[in-house]
């Protein structure tokens, strides 16, 4: 195809190697370069055969000046001042029809913001989210496209071809304009917070609750990731747990320090999602243990000034499997509500089941879920919502007590449980015709006369209080 661009990559790190080398495992062409250039030696040879189609560069220059026109540069350069600085780079070296590529970890205000700048130079511009890790990289990533259609076409076969499959179907797709592809991969990985945090809540339950052993508890996420949570999350962690540290004996998660990291997506989806005035309670809670985990000094100081101790729960298996997947959909049916809230804000007509089918494969929140999750949005959804639609309405009912059983014995235990908790009071605020907040909305009439909706009448009513 003669309007296909010749593809190039800079940036030759854990990922961009990993994508290299899948893009030439799939045949394509391709050019790279790297900041270092011993980095594009030590690449080249790690290609082997795959070289063939290898055309390596000194820089980022000579790279743009050699392919063929039109090109797709691809950029796997850290977040933030170096992507940019890549991008003023490239619309020196470029012409008009070229692409430039975004594939990190970008915020998406950044995108947007890049993508103006870059098409007033007579250049096109994609933002695209690369999910599944350096694995997923290598062998098919769940990839979340934004730009213009027309930019899309020009790299579409590369793109199909190196993305995870489902079914035959490329886990890939365009999505939108300018930063849709990277909010869409930002609120995946928000929801992956929210997982990830849930799965560590059943675990540490079960471990200091329940006196179970790191293995025994790995064999239950193992038996589970046979039925309805089936998924990337509880089958690695199923094995995490059985895996034994070759140094000590031990198991392996007793030799890892009690502190989580964190890149930053987690907090964006948190931020937008309350700029736009929606609720990631799940994920948000989520967030807040990571970042209450790093204070560890802290931790230990508290469990002696403060005199908690941990006591034990009786669950049982079943009641925690329950527990998890209504927390499960709850998290996911948070993070599409954001999407939607993004869709309208940004003009972005995001399409929710491409979405979940897009995650079905390649990306670190796959699971059983996701395809059910599709044809909900294809059918009957009350309210837009998720939670609503008949065949999750009817999970949540059978899955809820078993959250609440859950939560409380924890709770009643002393045992922090922050991402089930605010999962389970989401769900019972949306399940409750009326609320409390005609009480807050008393109170700030009360003290700033800001008016409020009378039952049956006008905005701007006042309280007996202003008589």
């Amino acid at each position: 195809m003669a309007d296909v661009a010749s593809l190039g990559l800079y940036g030759l790190g854990t990922m961009g190697s990993a994508l290299a080398l899948n893009i030439l495992d799939n045949g394509f062409a391709l050019h790279v370069a790297n900041r270092t250039p011993e980095v594009t030696e030590r690449f080249r040879a790690e290609a082997g055969p795959l070289g063939a189609g290898l055309r390596v560069h000194d820089s980022l220059e000579a790279m743009a000046r050699e392919m063929p026109a039109p090109r797709a540069i691809i950029l796997m350069v850290p977040a933030g001042a170096p992507v940019d600085d890549a991008i003023e780079r490239l619309c020196d070296a470029l012409e008009a029809g070229d692409t430039i590529i975004d594939a990190g970890n970008t915020d998406f205000h950044d995108t947007r913001r890049r993508t103006a700048m870059v098409e007033a130079r007579g250049l096109t511009f994609i933002g695209m989210g690369v999910s599944g890790g350096e694995e997923g990289a290598r062998y098919g990533p769940s990839i979340m496209v934004g730009g213009t259609p027309a930019a899309y076409g020009k790299i579409k076969p590369v793109i199909t071809a190196i993305a995870a499959k489902f079914e035959g179907e490329a886990c890939a797709d365009h999505l939108g304009p300018d930063g849709a592809g990277h909010f869409v991969k930002t609120v995946h990985n928000g929801i992956e917070y929210a997982d990830m945090q849930m799965l560590a809540e059943a675990y540490g339950l079960m471990r200091y609750g329940g006196g179970m052993t790191p293995a025994e508890i790995g064999a239950r996420f193992e038996a589970w990731d046979q039925g309805a949570l089936k998924s990337y999350l509880v089958e690695i962690s199923g094995k995490v747990l059985q895996a034994v540290d070759r140094e000590t004996g031990h198991p392996a998660v007793d030799v890892i320090l009690d502190s989580a990291g964190q890149k930053g997506t987690g907090r964006w989806t948190v931020i937008e999602a309350l700029k736009m005035g929606q609720s990631a309670s799940a994920i948000e809670a989520a967030v807040g243990a990571r970042g209450w985990s790093s204070e560890k000094e802290a931790r230990v100081a508290g469990e002696e000034i403060l005199g908690t101790r941990r006591g034990a729960v009786e669950i049982a298996a079943e009641t925690y499997e329950q527990a998890l997947l209504a927390a499960r959909i709850i998290a996911y049916a948070q993070g599409f509500r954001i999407l939607g809230a993004a869709s309208e804000e940004y003009d972005w007509a995001l399409d929710f089941a491409r979405i979940a089918e897009i995650w079905r494969a390649g990306c670190i929140i796959r699971s059983a879920l996701l395809d059910d999750i599709s044809e909900a949005f294809r059918g009957e959804m009350p309210q837009g919502a998720l939670i609503f639609a008949p065949a999750f309405a009817a999970r949540l009912r059978e899955s809820l007590p078993a959250l609440r059983a859950v939560v409380a014995a924890a709770v009643q235990a002393g045992h922090p449980v922050p991402a089930f908790s605010a999962a389970l009071a989401w769900i019972d605020t949306m399940a409750q015709a009326r609320g409390t907040t005609d009480l807050i909305q008393a109170q700030r009439d009360f003290f700033g006369r800001h008016g409020f909706v009378r039952l049956g009448g006008d905005a701007g009513s006042h309280g007996p209080w202003w008589e």
